[in-house]
């Protein structure tokens, strides 16, 4: 790929991505405010319920697929045609799984068709996954950028629409499968009009056995992430209710809402990563420690922001009826540097042939966060499910940061004294707008707290003009 498309294909995703997390937390808004808080627990429950298969049904197979046809363009059309052949045969078993297991567990009925249609919309978002897949094997990501907003804006305008009328929430949950659908038609025409490959269902077994065996660590990985990932709304759901799942989604969708930022910095810094670890070991740890240095400088005020001023900020934009998101909100937020700071961590052990080690992190933290969430939740409910979410972070995090270690020799007493600077820096904001949210409106004392660690932070020496400029040179670099 030229360096010209490489950067635009960067830019166009990225954008996307920015602009879907965008879209998407409007949304989220408008429904939270809408369907109130057990109604937002349902269906904050069906999504993550069948998002835990989404990778059964995957199994790592789009990973392959993406690789294989960058490899040779001329094998797309057989190992795409042979993926959704797989994918539409699987599809009604793991379909069944979703029915039988809902009903097992014993749901209410409009939990229940809840689950179905999220079910559809989740074997509707596969079969996309692979046709971008073979997008991307060709090197193009624009068609995809484009489809990730639309089907986010069409969720938008068509949902609020409906929320606005009053329409039952299974008619709400049917507009994801409507987006999903128009995605999936985008994503077939471009790849046709633009590479005259058809999106058609075949069937050879030999074919696809050889590309399970090889989506093995992938289709781990995958796993173990979906698991960690939505095990605590399924956990608390079952154990604690609805209504405790509608206000920890509250707390959760803000807590993360900028994840994308660490996402972004990560797929930009992975090629270097592998890049120096074969041609320079001291370029390498110099990039890892300058990456940590600044996931840490944004992260770090980002929570103390948000503990400051969570009280004034979750009654107005969503609704009196989830003020008790504020302590669960509070707790998820230190998460949030760690999850950061995971990124890197996890960048660097895949570029530097650590990839089994990583996926095994993985697998460890799912499962202690399966244990975490089944033991607290009985005793603290919503409250319980973010000190298992951060516990699991920053589980992630040490063993990782452990295995850095024995790759690369770092500074790392550079990154501990930073960081207690940083957190010096944000003690000093958290402490202004403390003093300033009861008298001004919420916007004005984060836009002050902003100013306020910015001249800290440079009053500290933690950066400098110079050096903000070089990290967006080595960004765009």
């Amino acid at each position: 790929m030229s360096n010209r498309n490489l950067a635009k294909n960067t830019f166009f995703y990225s954008a996307s991505l920015a602009a879907q997390k965008v879209l998407s937390f409007l949304y989220f808004i408008i429904l939270a405010r809408s369907v109130g808080v057990a109604e937002q627990g349902k269906f904050t429950f069906a999504l993550s319920f069948t998002s835990i298969f989404a990778m059964f049904l995957d199994l790592g197979l789009t990973q392959i697929l993406i690789r294989e046809v960058a490899k040779n363009r001329e094998h797309s059309a057989k190992y795409l045609s042979n993926i959704l052949g797989y994918k539409l045969a699987a599809s009604a078993v793991i379909y069944l799984i979703i029915v039988v297991s809902v009903n097992i567990m014993g749901y209410p009925p409009l939990t229940k068709s809840l689950v179905y249609i999220s079910g559809l919309v989740m074997l509707l978002d596969s079969l996309s996954l692979s046709v971008y897949g073979a997008l991307r094997g060709h090197q193009n990501l624009i068609y995809e950028s484009f489809g990730v907003i639309f089907n986010q804006l069409t969720v938008l305008v068509v949902g609020g629409a409906l929320l606005l009328m009053g329409v039952p929430l299974t008619w709400v949950m049917a507009v994801y499968v409507l987006g999903s659908l128009l995605n999936l038609c985008w994503s077939t025409f471009n790849l046709r009009h633009k590479y005259k490959i058809k999106t058609v269902f075949s069937f050879d077994w030999l074919t696809i056995r050889q590309l399970i065996l090889i989506s093995i660590p992938f289709a781990l990985a995958g796993i173990f992430n979906r698991i960690f990932s939505a095990i605590d709304v399924v956990l608390l759901s079952k154990l604690a209710g609805d209504y405790a799942v509608g206000i920890y989604s509250v707390a959760f969708k803000v807590a993360f809402a900028l994840q994308f930022i660490a996402l972004a910095f990560s797929a930009s810094i992975y090629p270097a990563f592998a890049n120096y670890f074969a041609h320079d070991k001291e370029k390498l740890s110099k990039l890892f420690v300058k990456s940590m240095y600044w996931l840490m400088f944004f992260s770090l005020p980002i929570s103390a922001g948000v503990i400051s001023i969570a009280d004034k900020v979750i009654g107005p934009v969503f609704g009196s009826q989830y003020a008790a998101s504020v302590l669960p909100l509070n707790i998820l937020i230190l998460s949030l540097v760690f999850v950061f700071l995971c990124f890197p961590v996890g960048a660097l052990l895949n570029a530097c042939n650590r990839q089994t080690r990583n996926t095994i992190h993985l697998g460890v933290v799912a499962g202690f966060s399966f244990v975490a969430n089944l033991a607290l939740i009985p005793f603290w409910g919503y409250n319980g499910s973010a000190l298992a979410n951060f516990a699991s972070y920053l589980l992630l995090f040490i063993l990782g940061i452990a295995v850095v270690s024995q790759v690369i020799k770092y500074d790392w007493k550079f990154l501990i004294w930073s960081a207690v600077k940083m957190i010096l820096a944000c003690l000093i904001m958290y402490l202004a707008v403390w003093l300033l949210k009861e008298r001004a409106h919420f916007i004005v004392a984060i836009i002050a707290g902003g100013a306020v660690y910015f001249a800290a932070a440079y009053a500290l020496g933690l950066f400098r003009l110079g050096s903000l400029k070089e990290l967006i040179r080595d960004f765009k670099k």
